[in-house]
This record gives C-alpha cells, structure tokens and sequence, in this order.
C-alpha cells in the first residue's frame, strides 16, 4: 500500500496528486493508494482521499505503507523514517503559490543527499522516482533524543 500524505497547510498541492494519479495510469503504480489531503481537493476513481485523518489513523496508515510519498513537510518525512519507511519527498513550490518560499525544496535536497530519502523537485520526474525505490535502502534514522535529554538534565543539576 502506498501512503500519500499533503500535510496540513492550507493551500493545496494538486500537482502531487495528479503526478501520482498520471502513474497509476501508466499502469507505474499499482498498489492501492489512500491520500491525506489535506486542503487538496482532488477526485480520483484509483486513490482513496481523506481531507484530514486522526494522528492514530495517520501513523497506523504510515506503519502498514510499503511507501510513503509526501510533500517536503518535515514532520511528515520525520513520521516516515522513525518508522523505517521508504519515503519519497516532493517539494510544494512557491512558483504555484503552493507555499511562500521553496524551503521545502531544500529540505528535501538535504535529506536527499544524505540518503535518508528519494527527493523530487520536478513532479515528471516521479516516475524515476518510484523505480529508484524499488532497490532503494534508506539510511537508518537513529534519534538522538535521549542523549539531547541527558544533556539538558545534566545543565540543569550543574
């Protein structure tokens, strides 16, 4: 199954879900598709959409995802790979008034390079996209949230 999530803002991202739909049709994808929407709107016959979802129904839907495919929104991407989830990002570009800057781009570069992700910056590119993923080994996401807590206790007690 493959988790499709826009996040919360509240300007929509029709772009994403066009370029996934475009795939199902090339017969690229054929798993079954559920979409958070979010402020998308968006009718699909192939996709099952929801506007907005709990959290429990979010992070049981990302558990059971073979993929997730989402846009550039950190704690999106983050709920993925805490998970051990191959995550494709792709980037809400200011351009179509999808976000007011493009630092979604950049985060995506970032997780990109470092291995934790498949970035897409150009949605025609999705298609390269979903066959890198096959053989794609994420790198694992270790926390360091413990050790930030240690620290912080250990300042405290000073």
């Amino acid at each position: 199954m493959i988790f499709v999530t826009l996040g919360t803002h509240d300007k929509p991202f029709n772009r994403l879900l066009e370029a996934v739909q475009k795939q199902i049709d090339l017969g690229n994808i054929n798993d079954k598709v559920i979409v958070q929407a979010g402020a998308t709107k968006f009718a699909s016959k192939d996709m099952e959409i929801f506007d907005l979802i709990s959290m429990t129904k979010f992070d049981e839907l990302v558990s059971k995802c073979d993929l997730l495919i989402t846009h550039g929104g950190v704690g999106s991407i983050m709920t993925g790979l805490k998970k051990g989830k191959k995550v494709i990002a792709c980037a809400r570009l200011a351009k179509y008034k999808e976000v007011v800057n493009d630092h979604q781009k950049q985060i995506i570069e970032n997780f990109d390079k470092t291995g934790y992700i498949i970035g897409v910056t150009n949605l025609d590119d999705l298609d390269k996209a979903l066959k890198r993923v096959k053989d794609f080994k994420p790198k694992r996401f270790v926390s360091n949230t413990e050790n930030m807590i240690k620290l912080v206790k250990e300042k405290i007690e000073e």
